[in-house]
Order: C-alpha cells, then sequence, then structure tokens
C-alpha cells in the first residue's frame, strides 16, 4: 500500500537555482552528517547509501528538473520508496518542500506515518534555519 507525505513548505533564503544546484550531487550530503555518523555514510554524484541502526538504505536520483525538481528513490532497500525535493522561485528566495511516496504495509504505516511526516518538516525546517544563517538541529537519535 502506498503512502503519501508532504512536508510543510518553508520560505528558504536562496535563489531556487543556487539551492538546486547544492542538491544536485549528493556527496553535498555527507558534510551536514554528524561527525560520530559519516562512517556509515557513502555518496556519489547519484547515489548516498547509509546504515542506521542495524539498516541500510540507499538512494538514487531518477530525475533532475533544473532549477525545480529532483527526484530520488530506493536502490535496494527493505521497501520502495521515492523522494520529491520541489524548487519554487518565491519572494525573498526558494519555497522549499517534499514529498515522499512509501509502500508501507499497515503496521509500518501505522509505526512510521508520523515520525516520516515530522522527519520531513524539521528538515524543511533545517534547511531554512541554515539558509538564515542559523545552525540547525539534528536528531539526537538517528
Amino acid at each position: 500500500m502506498t503512502a503519501h507525505y508532504e512536508s510543510k513548505h518553508g520560505l528558504v533564503a536562496i535563489p531556487a537555482e543556487q539551492l538546486y544546484m547544492g542538491f544536485t550531487d549528493l556527496r553535498n550530503f555527507t558534510g551536514y552528517v554528524p561527525e560520530q555518523y559519516r562512517d556509515a555514510v557513502e555518496a556519489d554524484f547519484d547515489t548516498m547509501k547509509f546504515t542506521a541502526k542495524g539498516f541500510t538504505i540507499a538512494v538514487r536520483v531518477v530525475d533532475r528538473q533544473p532549477y525545480n525538481l529532483i527526484r530520488l528513490q530506493d536502490d535496494d532497500a527493505p521497501f520502495h520508496f521515492s523522494i520529491s525535493l520541489h524548487f519554487d522561485q518565491a519572494p525573498g528566495g526558494t519555497d522549499f518542500f517534499i514529498e515522499v511516496d512509501a509502500d508501507l504495509n499497515l503496521m509500518m504505516k501505522a509505526m512510521l506515518g508520523g515520525k516520516i511526516k515530522d522527519g520531513l518538516d524539521k528538515a524543511v525546517d533545517g534547511l531554512v534555519a541554515a539558509s538564515q544563517g542559523k545552525r540547525p538541529e539534528f536528531p539526537g537519535d538517528i
């Protein structure tokens, strides 16, 4: 059963073109991973793999629409999912939000649904904070 999750929208104080370019190369994300988790992350231009709590999940870019959308999907994960990153030009920056579609059974949906939505919202909040020169907070229980 496919579940759909959408983050809140956040106004990132960076032009859409610049923000999009920062997301095109997945190696850019490794620098934002807290030091104690960096050994668990591998990335190249199109793929990223990470291990947390005994699970390994890999994603790969499947679509890039310059300055508007980057779509990723699982690459040998325990369940199928896709992630869409949206970059919409707005006055003062970029209206940014994330959509996730995941094939979850009813039990997984009940256990993870709220956590996925919360995680997406925190990612948007962190990006907005970083664009304003503030230090984003990372969850302590990765």
